[in-house]
C-alpha cells in the first residue's frame, strides 16, 4: 500500500522544511505506547520514566490508532519554519468544535473499541471540552517530557534541515526526497510514500508540501493533513542513532597542536551543522568560550554560518573538512 501526492508546477515552488515542537510532543506520546519503537530512545525513556508515570495519556492514545486516521487538529503542520510550542498549542485550542468532532470520530473509528468507550463517547458529546482537555494534556506532556530535552532535539532537527536544504540546492527535489527515506520515491511529478497505511491519493493543488524531520517518528514516514490543511511528510531525522549517547569528538593530536586542543575539538564536533549552545552542551564548555572559538575558526575560513530561526548554525568549509578528517575532501555522507 502507498500514499501518493501529486504535484503541479506551483507545488514545487512551495515546498519547505519546518521543525515542530508540537509534532515531537504528540509523536513522543505515540511512541510511549509502542515498545517496538523504543530502539534509539532507551536513554530518554529512563530519564522520563518517573514523570511519564504521573501522566494519564490514555485519551491521546485512544486517538492514535496503529493503522488508520489520526486527528489533524492536534498536530498541525507548522505555519512557519520553527514556531514555538506556545504558538502551536494556541492553534490547537482554536480548533472549531465541528472540525474536532469530525477528526475525533474518524480516529476513534480506527481504534478497536474506542467509539464505545466512555472516554470516546464523552469526546464526541462535547468536542469543545475535548479540545481543551487534549490541549492541556499535550501541554503538560511537553513541559514534563519533551521541553527539558528540546535544546538537544532542536539541534538535531535544525541540523537535518540545514543539511537537506543544502542538498536541495545541490541536487534538486527528486534526489532529496529519496535521501530523506527509502520509503519515499518520486516519479512523474508524484511523491509516493510506501508503508502499511491504506492507499490514499491527494492532488496538492498549489498548496505545496511541508517536510518535517522528526526524532520520535522513527522508523516511520508519515504523510498527513487533509484539506484545508497544508499537506506534510514527516520523516526520521538524520543522526538519531547517537542522539542520546553522543560523546564529544576528540581532535587528533596533530590538529590540536596546530589549532589548540579546545579549538580543534570544536572543529571536529561539527560533523553536522550546529549552533553555539548545542556545541557548548556537547563539549561541556562555557558558551562564551565556544562562541569565541567559532568566530576564530570562521575568520580563518574553516567554518561558514547561516541563520536558522533565532539561531546561527555553523558548518565546516571544504578546508575545515580537510583539516578535521585528515585530508578528505568530503564528509562521506552524500
Amino acid at each position: 500500500m502507498a500514499n501518493r501526492l501529486h504535484f503541479g508546477p506551483e507545488d514545487l515552488l512551495r515546498c519547505r522544511f519546518a521543525v515542530s515542537p508540537l509534532w515531537e510532543t504528540q509523536e513522543a506520546v505515540r511512541m510511549l505506547s509502542r515498545p517496538e519503537r523504543y530502539g534509539y530512545h532507551k536513554a530518554w525513556l529512563r530519564r522520563i520514566r518517573e514523570a511519564a508515570a504521573g501522566l494519564d495519556l490514555r485519551p491521546l492514545w485512544l486517538l492514535m490508532p496503529q493503522r488508520g486516521y489520526a486527528p489533524d487538529f492536534f498536530c498541525l503542520a507548522p505555519a512557519g519554519p520553527e514556531p514555538s510550542f506556545e504558538e502551536e498549542i494556541a492553534r490547537v485550542r482554536a480548533t472549531p468544535a465541528d472540525a474536532a468532532h469530525t477528526d475525533i470520530r474518524l480516529a476513534l473509528a480506527d481504534t478497536p473499541g474506542a467509539l464505545d468507550s466512555a472516554t470516546g463517547r464523552a469526546m464526541l458529546a462535547d468536542p469543545e471540552q475535548a479540545v481543551r482537555d487534549l490541549a492541556d494534556l499535550l501541554e503538560k506532556t511537553w513541559r514534563l517530557l519533551v521541553e527539558p530535552e528540546w535544546p538537544r532535539l532542536r539541534a538535531l532537527l535544525a541540523a537535518d534541515v540545514a543539511y537537506h536544504s543544502r542538498r536541495l540546492a545541490q541536487v534538486g527535489f527528486e534526489r532529496v526526497v529519496g535521501e530523506l527515506s527509502p520509503r519515499l520515491s518520486w516519479t512523474d511529478s508524484t511523491l509516493t510514500i510506501a508503508g502499511p497505511a491504506a492507499h490514499h491519493e491527494r492532488v496538492l493543488g498549489g498548496q505545496g508540501l511541508v517536510l518535517m524531520p522528526s526524532v520520535f517518528a522513527w522508523p516511520n514516514v508519515v504523510s498527513g493533513y487533509e484539506p484545508p490543511w497544508q499537506p506534510a511528510v514527516i520523516y526520521p531525522a538524520r543522526g538519531i542513532g547517537s542522539l542520546w549517547t553522543a560523546t564529544p569528538d576528540v581532535a587528533p593530536d596533530a590538529l590540536a597542536r596546530l589549532l589548540g586542543r579546545t579549538r580543534a575539538d570544536v572543529l571536529c564536533a561539527l560533523d553536522e551543522p550546529a549552533g553555539t549552545s548545542a556545541l557548548a552542551r556537547r563539549l561541556g564548555l562555557a558558551l562564551s568560550s565556544v562562541s569565541g572559538h567559532l568566530q576564530v575558526l570562521r575568520s580563518a575560513g574553516l567554518l561558514t554560518s547561516r541563520r536558522y530561526g533565532h539561531e546561527v548554525l555553523y558548518e565546516r568549509t571544504a578546508l575545515g573538512i580537510a583539516l578535521a578528517t585528515g585530508g578528505s575532501s568530503g564528509t562521506g555522507r552524500d
